[in-house]
């Protein structure tokens, strides 16, 4: 569910808010976007994925928010790691880094309760 938007780091271009399936940001004018509907959030890391600033923090519970430390996620590297570990901006040419987004239909499938037959 996501939890955090660094203020220090966001550039506001609301590319987050664009992008969420269920429009769980708000643009605020002359602001960052602001999590208007926590509890909507479906874990997607869309947010994440297309935050060019790593600004967003997505926390892999997605049945209830799980407050967390800011400066503990900032020193923690999370930031950006979904980016990376799909080979997303500049990080596409990164050998290491391939783009496996493809992978998460199944996720978002299980998500919504319908996941084929035999795959969890």
């Amino acid at each position: 569910m996501i939890e955090l938007i660094i203020e220090d780091r966001c550039a506001a271009c609301n590319k987050c808010v664009e992008i969420c399936p269920t429009n769980v940001l708000a643009i605020v004018p002359g602001g960052i976007p602001r999590i208007a509907r926590q509890d909507e959030c479906e874990t997607c890391y869309m947010c994440e994925l297309y935050c060019p600033h790593d600004a967003i923090y997505v926390g892999p519970d997605c049945e209830r928010p799980e407050p967390v430390d800011k400066d503990v996620i900032l020193a923690s590297g999370l930031l950006g790691e979904f980016r990376r570990n799909h080979g997303w901006d500049e990080w596409a040419g990164d050998p290491r880094y391939t783009n496996e987004h493809w992978q998460m239909e199944n996720v978002f499938l299980r998500a919504r309760g319908a996941a084929p037959a035999g795959q969890v």
